[in-house]
C-alpha cells in the first residue's frame, strides 16, 4: 500500500502584457452617395479595446495511493522466511557470545579462587565473582601452626609407666 501527497503548480503569462490595444476606426462615408468611400483607408480616430490577456496560475494538492498484490507469492513467502531465517541466526549468535562470556567468567574467577585471589567483599567488582562456586577442591593454602613444647619434667620411672606400641 503506497500513499502520496502531492502539490503542483502551474503558470502562464504572455510577454509583455496588454491589457488594451487601439483599434482603428476607418472613415467609411460617403458623403457625396455616389457609392464610392470618399476618404478611403483614412482612420477617424481609435477605439480602445480589451485585449482579454489575463496571467494564469493553478495550484492543485491532493494525494495518490495504490495498492497492489502479487500474483505469485512465492517471493514473498522466501523473502519473510529468509528475514526470518536471519533474525533465528542473530539471536543465536548473540546466545552463543553470552555463553562464551558467562564460561570465561566462570573458569577466571574459579582459577583465581582456588589461588586464594579476590575481590574484597562488599567493593564494586566483587559481584562480578559472587555466585561462582569452586567445588571438590583437596587444596590446603600453606599455613604454620605453633606447636608447643612438651619435654617431660618428671623422672624416667614416671615416664616408665607409658610405653609406646607395648601392651
Amino acid at each position: 500500500m503506497n500513499f502520496t501527497p502531492y502539490v503542483t503548480g502551474t503558470a502562464s503569462a504572455q510577454k509583455p502584457y496588454e491589457p488594451y490595444y487601439n483599434d482603428p476606426v476607418y472613415d467609411m462615408r460617403d458623403l457625396d452617395e455616389d457609392g464610392t468611400l470618399d476618404n478611403p483607408g483614412s482612420i477617424l480616430y481609435h477605439v480602445p479595446t480589451r485585449t482579454g490577456q489575463k496571467d494564469n496560475y493553478s495550484i492543485g494538492v491532493g494525494f495518490s495511493a495504490t495498492w497492489s498484490k502479487p500474483l505469485d507469492k512465492t517471493l514473498q513467502d522466501q523473502c519473510k522466511k529468509a528475514a526470518a531465517t536471519q533474525i533465528a541466526l542473530q539471536e543465536q549468535l548473540t546466545a552463543n557470545k553470552r555463553l562464551d562470556f558467562e564460561i570465561a567468567r566462570l573458569k577466571n574467577c574459579g582459577e583465581l579462587m582456588k589461588s586464594g585471589i579476590q575481590f574484597k567483599p562488599g567493593t564494586r567488582y566483587a559481584t562480578i565473582c559472587a555466585d561462582v562456586m569452586v567445588q571438590g577442591v583437596s587444596y590446603i593454602k600453606p599455613h604454620v601452626h605453633s606447636i608447643p613444647n612438651t619435654e617431660p619434667t618428671g623422672t624416667a620411672e614416671d615416664l616408665g609407666s607409658f610405653s609406646i606400641g607395648k601392651p
